[in-house]
């Protein structure tokens, strides 16, 4: 099966496209053109947040490319995220999903995430983002009974975090953690308790940092590449898929948009085994350090 097509079954009941494309950095002036090309390649899935500060650009491209391709609403799957200056305010949550869908042009939205475990303006080492992170949670549990949010969950959130969280989640829990994940920071802990859980992984940066080609140009990396003759980008998606973790690769390029959904081929065990003894190194921003 091609690897577009492939979906994941989330807690909420909802089927989630395991590849999906990212907008993080994509300016609103480009996301016309990086949709048109990502619906036409086949994406069906889009991720991109509050903060990006490019829904609205989305919501009005998606007015045009849904008929140009005959598509509906539902054959989307729709991602945004709350931004950490709303957190643990429901008025603000509230406002913040209504602004979020009127941009988006839509009346739900098949994803909403908690961006980030802390709160704007709040010390990391604060034990009031645990609390804030709570009432955030209950708030996004009755919009999702409302039907707003079809799935909700989190991003950034480490094992503690979601301890807490599952601990007092009003038997909803989180569909889905968006983290930072690659060969070069592997997530191995995180990956087990979210699928003890149930919680379905989901990788952002999946070839390192846009600063930092070091996970592009690592040596093993290359070989690997090389030697199954992909290119170190498709084998890097491959490997997240391979392990059962979802992927929002960005890009803009149109030629990278397309190699993105090539991703029929299969690693081999003993290349896997390389790629998951890198040694590591994390790119993003670290969220450990908050209480």
């Amino acid at each position: 099966m091609n690897s577009i097509n492939q979906s994941v079954r989330l807690l909420s009941g909802c089927d989630m496209p395991l590849v999906g494309i990212g907008t993080y950095k994509v300016r609103s002036s480009d996301i016309f053109r990086v949709l048109d090309e990502s619906l036409n390649s086949g994406f069906r899935a889009i991720d991109t947040a509050a903060v990006y500060k490019n829904e609205e650009a989305i919501g009005t491209a998606l007015k045009s490319l849904l008929p140009k391709y005959n598509l509906k609403r539902e054959d989307l799957f729709i991602t945004t995220k709350l931004s950490p200056s709303d957190n643990g305010n429901p008025e603000g949550i509230r406002k913040a999903v209504e602004t979020s869908l009127n941009a988006l042009g839509t009346t739900y939205v098949d994803l909403y995430l908690i961006h980030w475990p802390g709160a704007s303006k709040i010390p990391e080492n604060s034990s009031d983002n645990s609390e804030l992170r709570s009432v955030t949670w209950k708030t996004l549990v009755d919009l999702h009974k409302q039907g707003l949010l079809k799935s909700i969950g989190v991003s950034n959130y480490n094992i503690i975090h979601l301890q807490q969280l599952v601990a007092n989640c009003d038997d909803v829990k989180p569909s889905v953690n968006q983290v930072e994940c690659h060969p070069h920071y592997r997530q191995d802990d995180l990956l087990k308790y979210c699928t003890q859980e149930g919680i379905h992984l989901q990788a952002y940066s999946s070839l390192g940092s846009s600063d930092n080609d070091a996970l592009l140009n690592d040596p093993v990396v290359r070989q690997v590449s090389s030697t199954l003759n992909v290119s170190p980008a498709r084998l890097l998606l491959k490997w997240a898929l391979q392990r059962g973790i979802g992927i929002i690769p960005k890009a803009t390029k149109t030629a990278h948009i397309r190699d993105n959904i090539k991703l029929g081929f299969t690693i081999d065990k003993d290349s896997m085994d390389l790629l998951l003894n890198l040694p590591q190194q994390k790119y993003a921003w670290d969220p450990s350090n908050v209480n």
